[in-house]
């Protein structure tokens, strides 16, 4: 038996302010609360739409809802608990949101425009307790998981920097945080997202990546949803990912194979595996031929991810010589492999850089200059 890597610090409220972000209620409570105060149970469903789908940012805004009810809302509610300390645009167009919770911890999040898609990315925790050893996001240790209205506040204010008419459409879990650490707050946001009386977003559209928790993979595909499975894997051997991901030293890389394997079985989805690519430690030919070995015979697709250094750690980005070899020994091998295009570098945009920079420059205690950074933005065939 494993200890539980999966338990998380539950999401903290402190504020001044005793206000209740709305969307931390599902659906249910807010009717049930709508009721008690005399008005009709449609009234509730009318004061979700407002900030799902048309966009409100306050109540007085919510023209066809009884003044009275208002009022009541406005004294008992905050619309978002969440609010925007920093917003940046890089010049290829990616948007970089820090949100500040009602705590005065900070998370991440980006909205990624190409071509006629608009894809986000969003956090799940502030900080990560995985301890991926080349990542930002961890530096700190994890501090708590997100509640469900701070993921979902995370979609809606990135679906609000949108022009009226225009709309999401991919969400990809792959910020700050162990997706499937916290996933009941996931999956109730998520559920949001994709429900006709949310955002109507296809499950398909939307990704949810892991370390790898075995226990929570499958249970993820007990739940009967058609979400895509992205597992970051960033080593094709235990003692490589023991080194890289440290968690694996208690989980096992072959467990984390078998129960992405279950996930498709359960699913009939196919899995993408993430690779971190750094220079001179896990970006050789050899490491391409044991990937491909790990790999071979299963449904999987590789999504390469070439480093972009992070201010204080050692790690560094490959050469194009080296991507291009490493796509072509494991594409030898059977495998589909695609290279992550780097969007969002002037604002920070990988997950955990921002907060970081923000938080060093507020102290004292780090660099004043942006750090390169990578976000998960499309992925470009290498020829």
């Amino acid at each position: 038996m494993h200890p539980n890597h999966d338990a998380s610090p539950e999401p903290g409220t402190t504020s001044s302010d005793s206000r209740r972000p709305l969307l931390d209620a599902s659906a249910d409570e807010l009717r049930a609360w709508v009721e008690a105060r005399g008005h009709r149970a449609f009234r509730a469903r009318q004061v979700r739409e407002w900030v799902i789908q048309r966009r409100a940012e306050s109540f007085e805004g919510m023209t066809d809802v009884p003044l009275a009810l208002r009022r009541q809302l406005d004294e008992g509610w905050v619309v978002f608990g969440t609010k925007v300390a920093f917003h940046g645009v890089s010049p290829d167009g990616t948007d970089k949101l820090l949100l500040e919770c009602l705590d005065g911890r900070r998370i991440e999040c980006v909205l990624m425009a190409e071509d006629r898609r608009h894809t986000i990315c969003i956090s799940t925790q502030v900080g990560c307790g995985m301890g991926c050893v080349f990542c930002a996001s961890g530096l700190k240790g994890v501090e708590r998981n997100l509640s469900r209205g701070e993921i979902l506040e995370q979609v809606i204010r990135l679906r609000n920097l949108l022009p009226a008419g225009e709309s999401l459409t991919n969400v990809v879990v792959m910020g700050m945080g162990e997706s499937l650490a916290n996933l009941d707050n996931l999956i109730a946001a998520l559920d949001v997202v994709c429900s006709p009386e949310g955002l109507g977003m296809g499950q398909r559209r939307v990704t949810i990546s892991t370390v790898g928790l075995p226990g929570k993979i499958r249970e993820l595909a007990a739940l009967d949803r058609q979400y895509h499975l992205a597992v970051s894997l960033h080593a094709p051997t235990e003692a490589l990912r023991n080194e890289l991901v440290p968690v694996n030293e208690k989980i096992g890389l072959a467990a984390v194979l078998e129960a992405a394997d279950d996930y498709f079985r359960a699913t009939g989805r196919q899995v993408t595996y993430e690779y971190v690519l750094l220079h001179g430690i896990n970006d050789r030919p050899g490491d391409a031929e044991a990937l491909g070995s790990r790999l071979k015979g299963r449904k999987a697709h590789v999504n390469l991810i070439p480093y972009n250094p992070v201010a204080g750690l050692p790690y560094e980005r490959p050469t194009p010589e080296a991507i291009r070899r490493f796509v072509e020994v494991v594409r030898g091998r059977g495998i589909s492999v695609t290279v992550r295009k780097t969007k969002g570098r002037a604002i920070d945009a990988a997950c955990g850089q921002l907060r970081r920079r923000v938080e060093a420059e507020a102290t004292g205690t780090g660099p004043g200059s942006p750090l390169l950074a990578d976000v998960p933005g499309p992925a470009i065939a290498v020829e």
